[in-house]
């Protein structure tokens, strides 16, 4: 019975918890921008299921001082487009966790615009000011597939999160699947003259005490590097590397 209420349960606001101290408030913010189709959003969508059903991520959220943390999931894509899909859910059981993954696999596209990850991370960070608990660590996950159109507003989003004592991680999704060839080399999908994606976030998307950027190869890999990154920015006992590597893993 407890969990065929547990949808129930996530879907209530927080006001009967307001203050509830928790491990740390986490925004999952996530890139649904016009570069991503609708296959690949729906790999994005599993892979937030298959990362909260994951045993170490559990033990990680489970395991702090006080068991529990607030985790609320947003999406964006063009400037002024953001919108929190699932609000403030304080989790504390293995149920609770893997509830919330499958809320998130199974909630609607919101956006299909431009890619601007700046509007992601004010509305994060204005999300993480009101929210309703008492939290430890403060911080905003972002996922994308590109850059922002502006690096002056990307910059001025960050290091106003970052002066609001939020850490702000990354993972960039690199869509390097094959679209044709010049000269018998492969070009791919994300290729640009501006540098690799990752170096871009770790320019001007994340920051703060032990922040650090993923890479997931592909959209089919979203699942795995999101679990790698959540074993190690759900934990927050010591800095990780810059650049969380390809083969790192927890368990």
């Amino acid at each position: 019975m407890r969990i065929l209420l547990l949808p129930a349960l996530l879907a209530l606001p927080l006001a009967a918890r307001a203050a509830e101290p928790v491990d740390l408030a986490l925004v999952l913010l996530a890139d649904t921008s016009t570069s991503i189709d609708q296959s690949e959003f729906e790999l994005q969508k599993a892979g937030y299921a298959q990362a909260f059903a994951e045993p170490a991520v559990v033990d990680r959220i489970l395991g702090g001082p006080t068991g529990a943390a607030a985790i609320a999931y947003v999406e964006f894509a063009g400037r002024g487009e953001a919108s929190t899909v699932i609000d403030w859910t304080v989790v504390r059981s293995a149920e609770e966790v893997l509830a919330l993954g499958r809320l998130i696999a199974l909630a609607p596209r919101s956006y299909s615009g431009d890619t601007s990850i700046s509007t992601g991370i004010r509305h994060a960070t204005q999300l993480l000011a009101s929210a309703p608990v008492e939290a430890a660590r403060q911080v905003i996950d972002v996922s994308a597939d590109g850059r922002d159109p502006s690096d002056g507003a990307i910059t001025k989003a960050r290091d106003a999160a970052l002066a609001a004592g939020i850490t702000v991680n990354g993972l960039a999704i690199i869509d390097d699947r094959p679209i044709g060839t010049i000269d018998g080399r492969l070009t791919y999908t994300t290729w640009e003259p501006s540098g690799p994606l990752t170096d871009y976030f770790d320019r001007f998307v994340i920051g703060g005490p032990g922040s650090f950027v993923v890479e997931a190869r592909d959209f089919s890999q979203f699942g795995e590097a999101l679990t790698r990154k959540l074993i190690v920015e759900i934990s927050g006992t010591l800095p990780p590397p810059r650049r969380l590597p390809a083969e790192h893993a927890e368990g």
